[in-house]
């Protein structure tokens, strides 16, 4: 009501689909609607504890994945793999507060079998009533595309994937020779620029998506002063595929359009829940573990003199040094300092830290660490200060790393990538994988790594 007058949106949001509407409350409504019918059909009554586990669900389990335009196969592999994190999750907090009791065995089996089943069967039936909806000519809506290089055709291969959208892609338009355009797009090239409004008016052409580069400007321009003659939605696409982009996001500016190429993940609600997850799930574990901790400290307390926490300094967020704890795995020196670096076979290493080395046992303190806020449970993990300056100058991209926290496990070490990184080839897979996983982040993303660090830890006996 007060807003500046020299204020003028430029952007919106755009408005949430139908169908990612409904499946943000498909799955979580499917999952406590299955597990109240297994009450009933088990003769089983409805109790506090049956309203609190739903109502947890619900809250873990909203807003539901829109997977209706994925392949069967990875649908699938997803609802899968997120099911099971889900069991985890509850698991570790029935354990935590002694409440398994509650709850019948068999409706519970049942439950972790029948809901996953239930949820491919829905996106499979939801996929099928797009696909056909889309098929129906009143809603199908036609396109066409300016631009027939490299990123026009990438355009093209985007829209006849989305057949479930009702998108239906004519053609090209573009001034220049067969030789010069993309392979994609010869032999589908409507006719030239000039020719463009023309052929919308006279074809009823919903949608036009702007490919030009950004040095055509004029000749944009000229394009959207006649096309906005037309009834046809614009859509003007950049080209940024010729640069790593990291939580690429439109943002307004005080009414300036702002383009993010290379931003954090973990902003606004994000930053929240990353923290709150961190915070809730390191006291629970360092609960479970404690036991184990403290054979720990008894292990390395006997295995030689010194102290029990090794403490290394570390480049964190924003690339600004912290301390990280450790288990000490090296025998200390005369002076009570131990050795910072240390290679496989290192005689300074002691028999119980070789082991702990092995199990990455000794990194179990760095869950203080994440109390304290330092850390993260999972982020790309931290390298020593003088590695940093080594490989900032030899990988490009590679201090993007510390654009969020460092963690105990990344998406990098469960994909094979874990320890000694002797070889600039070998950092260089590990920075990709964590570029990977500060574009791809979720808090599912963040509880699978959970889940394959903890089996790594247990079977994988080439871990160091």
């Amino acid at each position: 009501m007060f807003e500046d007058r020299n204020y003028k949106r430029t952007f919106y949001s755009a408005p949430q689909s139908v169908q990612s509407f409904i499946a943000a409350f498909l799955e979580p409504t499917l999952i406590v609607l299955i597990y109240l019918c297994l009450l009933a059909w088990f003769g089983e009554p409805v109790m506090r504890s049956t309203y609190t586990l739903c109502m947890l669900v619900f809250a873990l389990t909203f807003p539901g994945r829109n997977r209706f335009s994925d392949h069967p196969a990875s649908a699938v592999t997803d609802i899968v793999g997120s099911w099971l994190m889900l069991l985890l999750i509850l698991g570790m907090f029935a354990y935590a507060t002694s409440s398994f009791h509650y709850f019948e065995r068999p409706v519970l089996l049942w439950w972790a079998l029948l809901t996953p089943l239930a949820q491919i069967l829905a996106v499979e039936i939801g996929r099928r009533v797009l696909r056909w909806r889309a098929q129906q000519p009143s809603v199908r809506r036609t396109a066409v595309i300016v631009g027939a290089g490299p990123l026009g055709a990438k355009v093209g291969r985007a829209l006849s994937f989305g057949s479930i959208r009702g998108v239906e892609c004519l053609g090209f338009f573009d001034d220049r020779t067969d030789d010069r355009l993309h392979p994609d797009s010869v032999g589908r090239v409507l006719g030239t620029l000039p020719e463009l409004s023309d052929y919308v008016r006279a074809n009823g052409v919903r949608e036009v998506y702007i490919t030009l580069p950004l040095g055509s400007q004029p000749r944009i321009l000229q394009l959207l002063e006649q096309l906005q003659g037309t009834t046809a939605s614009l859509f003007f696409v950049p080209d940024v595929f010729g640069i790593s982009i990291i939580q690429g996001r439109l943002q307004d500016v005080n009414g300036v359009p702002v383009v993010g190429i290379l931003e954090t993940p973990f902003t606004g609600v994000n930053e929240v829940v990353k923290r709150i997850s961190d915070i809730i799930l390191a006291a629970m574990i360092l609960v479970l573990i404690s036991p184990i901790l403290l054979v720990l400290a008894i292990g390395v307390k006997l295995s030689s003199p010194g102290p029990v926490i090794f403490k290394q300094r570390r480049n964190g967020l924003d690339g600004e040094e912290i301390v990280v704890y450790k288990f000490r795995s090296m025998r200390a020196m005369d002076n009570g300092a131990v050795v910072k670096q240390a290679t496989k076979g290192d005689p300074r290493i002691t028999p119980f830290g070789a082991f702990i080395r092995k199990t990455s046992l000794d990194e179990l303190p760095q869950f203080i660490n994440v109390l304290q806020g330092r850390m993260s449970i999972v982020g790309p993990r931290p390298h020593a200060v003088a590695h940093n300056e080594e490989y900032r100058q030899l990988i490009k991209a590679y201090m993007v790393r510390h654009k969020v926290k460092p963690g105990i496990t990344g998406w990098a070490q469960v994909n094979g990538l874990r320890g000694e990184t002797d070889t600039v080839d070998k950092m260089k897979a590990r920075v990709e994988y964590d570029l990977e996983y500060l574009r791809n982040w979720s808090l599912g993303l963040d509880l699978q790594i959970i889940v394959r660090t903890v089996r790594l830890m247990l079977f994988d006996r080439h871990a160091y």
